[in-house]
């Protein structure tokens, strides 16, 4: 089964933001950091993230459809 460039990407970098939560909980316990920059933290890059899934997944979308005219114009 092949997965799209728009599903790979985001998926690793959900992998990589899990990651570093779980690391940068040491800091939140010890009070180096706030909760509010914690929580603000994660949620911009999810955000980042699913804007990143959406973008990709239109580009493809584009591509394959410039493919198809390119295809049908041939014929």
């Amino acid at each position: 089964m092949k997965y799209s460039r728009a599903i790979i990407v985001p998926a690793l970098l959900l992998v990589y933001l899990a990651v570093m939560a779980y690391l940068g909980l040491d800091g939140l316990r010890s009070g180096q950091t706030s909760l509010a920059a914690y929580v603000a933290t994660i949620v911009v890059s999810l955000g980042v993230i699913i804007l990143l899934h959406f973008f990709l997944k239109k580009r493809e979308r584009l591509r394959r459809e410039r493919m198809e005219d390119l295809l049908n114009n041939r014929k």
